[in-house]
């Protein structure tokens, strides 16, 4: 079992930055891979973000590549998100995952989300 909080969100300007954090608890967190989504009003989920669970591989959907950051605190058992030159288009409710696989391609355990809104 993996438990997992997102926070970090909030409203922010266009151009604006936010960092999320997901704290999670339960297996060890080295020992599992994490992704990023989010899920706009409207629309489906889509992967934002995703690293590995040792060597910190990280990959992004392209939309974000070059804006966002992922990395991952494995003494504290934390993932965060760097958000930075941050769009309208970028406002959702953002949810971090824990992949057991480390394949980042099934996601076993959610967390509840956080809301980012970027106002143009």
């Amino acid at each position: 079992q993996v438990q997992l909080e997102e926070s970090g969100g909030g409203l922010v300007q266009a151009g604006g930055s936010l960092r999320l954090s997901c704290t999670a608890s339960g297996r060890a967190f080295s020992s599992y891979a994490l992704g990023w989504f989010r899920q706009a009003p409207g629309k489906e989920r889509e992967f934002v973000a995703g690293i590995r669970r040792s060597e910190g591989n990280t990959y992004y959907v392209d939309s974000v590549k070059g804006r966002f950051s992922m990395s991952r605190d494995n003494a504290k058992n934390t993932v965060y998100l760097q958000m930075n030159s941050l769009k309208p288009e970028d406002t959702a409710v953002y949810y971090c995952a824990a992949d057991l696989s480390g394949t980042l391609r099934t996601y076993n355990y959610w967390g509840q989300g956080t809301q980012v809104t970027v106002s143009s």
